[in-house]
């Protein structure tokens, strides 16, 4: 898994509530195991029409957000189903980071399983976000694990709160299987022993 530290990058303003994972990466995606190749169907429904022409007002169509990295939501993000592929879609657009009132807590989870910061904040500070997200791109706003900072292009930064066990795992790039294997000599010295111990084993 890719180490999250510092990111600076072009916010997108996305302010509806209760965006539901079948928005996030609809359903008809949901037959490959593959986790690449998933940002293209992004928000399907909302970034295009029943042809797949692009919507031109949808935010990720938009010339100044096409390579956000950061994602400024409404309240109550990734309710729904609890498909792992709506993370993989945003890894894939290219989304490290979601910040937002509230998150279900499935999602939220799933988000840094898979390397993605999705930051709770207090209702007045995502207005505040939101609102220089709606600068464009030349509005970048950097997320800083280590400090727990948010900063905006102007200077103002806000702090933030991360459990500090999904601190370390972000910051040391450690999914599940990365965590086992930082027990990797334990486990190999455990093995050989249980061996030694039970060759009929």
């Amino acid at each position: 898994m890719q180490k999250f530290t510092t990111l600076t990058g072009v916010a997108a303003p996305l302010p509806q509530v209760n965006v539901d994972t079948d928005m996030i990466i609809p359903k008809q995606y949901l037959k490959t195991i593959e986790r690449t190749g998933l940002g293209r169907g992004l928000f399907d429904e909302m970034r295009y029409d029943a042809d797949g022409n692009e919507i031109p007002g949808f935010v990720l169509n938009q010339p100044a957000y096409r390579n956000a990295e950061i994602l400024v939501a409404g309240e109550n993000f990734g309710c729904g189903s609890s498909r792992e592929h709506a993370p993989w879609a945003l890894l894939d657009f290219g989304i490290r980071c979601v910040i937002a009132p509230s998150f279900a807590d499935i999602f939220f989870n799933n988000c840094f399983k898979n390397g993605i910061l999705p930051i709770v904040l207090p209702q007045e500070q995502v207005d505040m976000l939101m609102a220089e997200a709606r600068k464009g791109a030349n509005a970048r706003i950097t997320v800083d694990l280590e400090a727990q900072t948010i900063t905006t292009s102007d200077g103002q930064a806000v702090g933030f709160e991360v459990d500090p066990f999904r601190k370390h795992c972000l910051l040391n790039g450690l999914d599940d299987i990365g965590l086992t294997l930082e027990k990797a000599a334990a486990i190999d010295s455990f093995e050989a022993r249980a061996a030694a111990e039970r060759p009929w084993a």
